[in-house]
């Protein structure tokens, strides 16, 4: 491989999958179908892939931004390219559908350079660990009975030792809900919930006493948003022992959790890789988390975060929350599927080890009049 390969091109596209049910809700949100912005970078004859969640607009902010901004860049030098498309969205703000495209390019470059070096991503990065330890995700609030035992026992079929529910929609429905799920996992498997911040900082509070006594959940997730570490903090300080309070997954850059680290907000730290920098924001979201002593864990992603998560000491764990994993098993090959709880990159394939399925993708891409409505 030539030292001096540069990023030469980057496409981006986008794509809208509908949800597995009529419609899937959390505490405070409805939706009935998933997009997914896939950006494309190419250079010395390979092609890097990434991809965040995130309305198509950040497609448009990957295409007129930041591709100029990375183009002719250095294609083994991820790290120096973001630092030019965090100076090119100045004007644009670093946070919403900005943080999104960036955290897109970011893991594309990645994946690039891996796949010139003939590594797997994980590899690329500097591997501290062989897996990810994951935990099934869904459990959304409208689910029935029937389809909250079903996904529960898919969970426990793939070896996951936590489980996290959706709370907070209807709380008088929850109690119930969670008797459910704890009679299919039984004792030894974790429950965890998440409020995705339905919840003001003292309902919190009694809410999480009330999950710990008769659940025994060991993780509330942002009972109160991550944009509130105050509330957060009042949360933690009062819930009881032996709960986590975990929040972050809506960080945009890395001043977004000094000031949950700051404020004494958290147990455990989140963030998300196709929101908050991609892999290089990840990897300094380590760093923060090293020098804190806070343990991290990952939302969302686990195609992406089966690579990232093994380049973190800090690492606890890896969401595999049901739509992602989904979607990631829809367009493209080579998606890992959880073995014994834990995500395990592939190291026969290189980068991500990711190929869209183009002719299968094509059902659900979006035309550039729909990406504009």
């Amino acid at each position: 491989m030539r030292p001096d390969v540069t990023v030469e091109t980057l496409r981006v596209s986008a794509y809208e999958l509908p949800t597995a049910t009529d419609a899937e809700s959390d505490g405070t949100r409805t939706w009935r179908s998933t997009t997914l912005v896939l950006v494309e970078a190419g250079g010395g004859g390979e092609q890097g892939l990434g991809y965040t969640y995130a309305h198509p607009s950040a497609g448009q902010v990957a295409a007129d931004v930041l591709a100029p901004a990375v183009r002719g860049a250095d294609a083994l030098a991820p790290a120096a390219a973001y630092e030019r498309m965090h100076a090119a969205i100045r004007q644009l703000g670093h946070a919403g559908v900005a943080a999104m495209a960036l955290s897109a390019v970011d893991v594309a470059l990645h994946d690039l350079r891996a796949r010139l070096l003939g590594l797997p991503l994980a590899d690329a990065l500097g591997r501290v660990r062989d897996r990810v330890p994951a935990y099934g995700s869904g459990g959304f609030t409208d689910y029935d009975e029937r389809q909250l035992r079903e996904q529960v026992r898919g969970w426990m079929a793939q070896g996951f030792e936590q489980v996290k529910v959706k709370v907070g929609r209807d709380k008088r429905a929850d109690p119930a809900r969670l008797d459910v799920v704890r009679e299919e996992i039984g004792e030894r498997v974790e429950l965890f919930v998440d409020g995705n911040g339905a919840y003001l900082p003292h309902e919190a509070v009694g809410w999480a006493r009330r999950f710990a006594d008769g659940h025994d959940a060991r993780w509330f997730e942002e009972p109160v948003s991550s944009q509130d570490p105050s509330g957060l903090r009042h949360v933690r300080a009062r819930a009881p022992a032996g709960m986590a309070i975990a929040a972050g997954e809506y960080a945009w850059d890395l001043p977004d959790l000094v000031a949950l680290r700051d404020a004494a907000a958290v147990d455990v730290l989140q963030a998300d890789v196709s929101r908050c920098g991609g892999a290089t924001g990840l990897l300094r979201a380590d760093g923060l988390c090293c020098a804190a002593e806070l343990p991290f864990s990952a939302h969302c992603v686990p195609a992406v975060m089966a690579h990232v998560g093994c380049a973190m000491r800090s690492l606890l764990h890896c969401e595999h929350f049901f739509d992602h994993a989904r979607v990631e098993r829809l367009l493209f090959d080579g998606a890992p599927a959880p073995r014994d709880g834990a995500l395990i990159p592939d190291r026969s394939r290189p980068g991500l080890g990711l190929e869209l399925r183009r002719a299968d993708a094509e059902r659900y891409a979006l035309s550039a009049q729909e990406a504009a409505r």
